[in-house]
């Protein structure tokens, strides 16, 4: 009997130790941010000049990676050359690419043009360098005449000149 006590006592032990060990094991595992921000402003310039303007209501930044995450409500407002306001998009995350200034937006992605063109999508990119839009996944574009479907999009910043890839849709205009 005083065997078997000893072995239940071992075991239990035993049991306990490997359970607060593996405990252990993934809280040191976890990654932690080095810097965290909320409610925070990113300006994206271009030779000296404002080109978009990042609000975010958090974001987190590693020191070892050369990238912002913004993990909740992205506003992002875009600018020409003469830094006038050309389109304004919203999602609910998105990243920059500090080294090149590129932004990836995903998740309810909504950008609307200052001439009333609005673009749909679950994930897009910003071009920095470029200046360009573009994203590979189904978008749906929405202008005073048109409803336009389709996957693959390019468009400059304000939605002016774009392509669809592979578009699909309706239009009221007449063929000529």
């Amino acid at each position: 009997m005083k065997n078997m006590l000893c072995c239940l006592i071992a075991i239990v032990w035993i049991c306990a130790c490997s359970d607060v060990q593996e405990d252990f094991q993934e809280t040191t595992e976890k990654k932690y941010p080095d810097q965290e921000s909320w409610n925070s402003t990113i300006v994206l310039t271009k030779n000296g000049q404002k080109r978009a303007v990042v609000l975010s209501g958090h974001l987190t930044k590693n020191n070892d990676e050369s990238v912002v995450l913004m993990d909740d409500t992205v506003d992002v407002d875009f600018f020409n050359a003469e830094e006038s306001h050309i389109s304004h998009l919203n999602s609910l995350r998105a990243r920059v690419n500090e080294n090149t200034n590129d932004l990836l937006a995903t998740g309810n992605v909504v950008v609307v043009s200052d001439s009333g063109v609005t673009l749909y999508t679950e994930e897009l990119a910003w071009d920095h360098q470029r200046e360009r839009i573009v994203s590979e996944v189904f978008i749906t574009l929405v202008s005073d005449e048109d409803t336009l479907t389709g996957v693959g999009f390019e468009s400059d910043s304000d939605l002016k000149n774009w392509i669809i890839e592979k578009p699909a849709g309706v239009t009221d205009r007449e063929v000529q």
